[in-house]
């Protein structure tokens, strides 16, 4: 194998690697609204996603009747920009919620005060991220790096948007946590840097996000 061969392969090895670990959570993204990181595992979404979670020992769902979803908030304070506007924060926000109450409405009692059979879902929006779509694998080529790192610069690149959420299920009578989760979803492409996110490019995840939480076990 020469020397510029060996190298193009290790270039490509570290991009695919990267893809893979780009799909959930690094530490340095947690936001802190969950109170230890440490417990969390790898694991696997009812829907086949790679998620980070804690389950309470001997946790038993058929204890709980009823379940309040509380608003998702943002963690920390989202700054708006001229890509995700403070309407599309609120949008997805409300839309979450809905979402959610949707899918769990078939399978628990859906309340807005917490008694001591009632699951109380809080959940934080970490990030909401718009970036240059990623470099592909046929790119390894140092003359199609040059070429890509341009495009992105002149605004005529595709653009990746991607969202972060860290969950939190708490046991209505206790107020202790019984379930985290920690997850990454991407949206729609969108067409360059001038092009608005939206509700709709992100609801596909949400979506998911809501009916895993209608088929979660522990």
């Amino acid at each position: 194998m020469t020397k510029q061969l060996f190298t193009a392969f290790g270039l490509t090895t570290s991009l695919l690697l990267a893809g893979c670990s780009s799909q959930t959570t690094k530490p340095e993204q947690y936001s802190g609204f969950l109170g230890d990181y440490s417990i969390l595992k790898p694991a696997t979404s009812p829907s086949g996603a790679p998620v980070l979670r804690w389950v309470a020992p001997g946790l038993d769902l058929h204890r709980y009747s009823s379940v309040l979803v509380e608003k998702p908030q943002f963690y920390p304070r989202p700054q708006p920009s001229a890509q995700v506007s403070q309407k599309t924060l609120d949008d997805i926000a409300n839309y979450l919620q809905q979402a959610m109450q949707r899918e769990l409405g078939g399978r628990l009692r859906i309340v807005t005060q917490a008694d001591k059979d009632t699951l109380v879902l809080r959940s934080a929006i970490s990030a909401v991220n718009v970036s240059p779509e990623g470099l592909k694998v046929y790119e390894v080529i140092p003359i199609a790096l040059v070429v890509a790192a341009a495009s992105a610069a002149a605004g005529t690149r595709d653009e990746d948007s991607s969202i972060f959420i860290e969950m939190q299920a708490l046991d209505g009578g206790t107020s202790k946590p019984v379930a985290e989760v920690v997850r990454k979803g991407s949206g729609l492409q969108l067409e360059n840097d001038s092009t608005q996110l939206t509700l709709k490019d992100i609801k596909p995840v949400l979506d998911v996000w809501a009916k895993d939480a209608h088929n979660f076990k522990p």
